[in-house]
């Protein structure tokens, strides 16, 4: 039988976590303005308690010498060991306490005084998620004629590299034999008609839209730096939460995303077809990057990134379908003063025609 009690603020060891240290933990919360909410997973599946010994803990330094049986020995012992100490939540003894009780990995809930909505959200993302073996593939959509012309946003359709593209990942999706594979696109014009040459059902989805660039779109850097040029520097100075004119900001994005999230959380393998500042927010989160981060994660088009949940993180595989397209990618550049000379603004906009 394997317990887990999780803290918003902090995480306790199971291998000590009794009733009395739960009502210490409370009080201390109480006199500090803290709130608890306890996560505990109870497995008594033995199948279950043996693939995670297997592909979590063997991997850990304590059996780094030993061989699969003598560690998959070693750890069941522990887990006795956890089973005399750790006192599982119940509900008449601590029917005051805000928790989730989660019983065989996802059979079974238990749900208890649930106090706000962060609280809440919890629930919901612990009872959607799951750990069956599956993969996530991201990519963008095939080159598309704005890209071409260096220009942003947009709805414009597939250049001739990116119908090329389009077909080359029909070919390597058919090749990967994925069983029960779901496809999912924007509505805009260039991920439909990549999704098209696949051959397959498809599912559009409007949160997967581009982020809007408001006044800039259909515009090149050259002119938003011409034209807004102390927007263009406030972009730099914070990417993640500058909000274009009449648009979105990536901090607006990843909130629009959260319910395709939450849903690639549920699923088993997909294909999501997407675009630039879209595949950013979604890898970001799977491979938990910072706010920071995220908006210079390099998502180059015509290259499919598979995305394998692994224990305590997320495999990445990058595979380039060797068809050719323009570099959409712009780092951010070292002056990023209002005051700035438009060279020094556009140092780093990637090459167009």
């Amino acid at each position: 039988m394997l317990f887990m009690s999780v803290l918003l603020f902090q995480v306790f060891d199971a291998t000590n976590t009794t009733r009395e240290r739960r009502n210490i933990i409370m009080k201390f919360a109480d006199q500090n303005g803290y709130k608890v909410f306890f996560v505990e997973s109870v497995c008594e599946d033995p199948k279950v308690i043996a693939e995670n010994i297997v592909q979590v803990k063997l991997g850990s330094p304590d059996y780094t010498d030993r061989n699969t049986e003598e560690a998959i020995q070693d750890f069941m012992k522990r887990i006795k060991c956890y089973e005399s100490s750790y006192q599982p939540l119940d509900e008449n003894l601590d029917r005051e306490l805000s928790y989730i009780k989660i019983m065989d990995v996802g059979q079974r809930y238990l749900v208890n005084r649930v106090l706000d909505h962060i609280q809440s959200r919890i629930v919901y993302y612990l009872m959607n998620i799951h750990i069956t073996p599956r993969s996530i593939y991201l990519c963008r959509h095939g080159e598309s004629d704005l890209n071409v012309r260096g220009r942003i946003g947009g709805d414009s359709g597939l250049s001739h590299r990116g119908k090329e593209f389009a077909h080359s990942l029909g070919r390597f999706i058919q090749d990967q034999n994925i069983k029960d594979l779901k496809v999912w696109t924007s509505q805009m014009k260039r991920t439909i008609q990549t999704a098209e040459s696949l051959g397959v059902p498809y599912e559009q989805w409007k949160a997967l839209n581009e982020i809007d660039a408001g006044v800039c779109e259909e515009m090149m850097y050259e002119e938003i730096q011409e034209h807004y040029p102390q927007e263009f520097a406030l972009r730099d100075q914070d990417k993640y939460r500058y909000r274009y004119p009449k648009g979105e900001s990536y901090e607006d994005l990843v909130q629009r995303l959260e319910p395709v999230i939450m849903e690639l959380e549920r699923q088993e393998n997909v294909l999501v077809i997407c675009h630039q500042a879209v595949m950013r927010c979604l890898l970001a989160y799977f491979l938990d990057k910072s706010a920071d981060e995220l908006p210079y994660l390099k998502c180059p088009l015509h290259t499919v990134l598979k995305l394998t949940p692994v224990a305590y993180g997320c495999k990445v595989e990058s595979i380039y379908l060797n068809v050719e397209a323009v570099n959409t990618h712009r780092d951010k550049p070292k002056n990023v003063n209002i005051s700035r000379l438009p060279e020094e603004a556009l140092l780093t906009v990637p090459a167009h025609y």
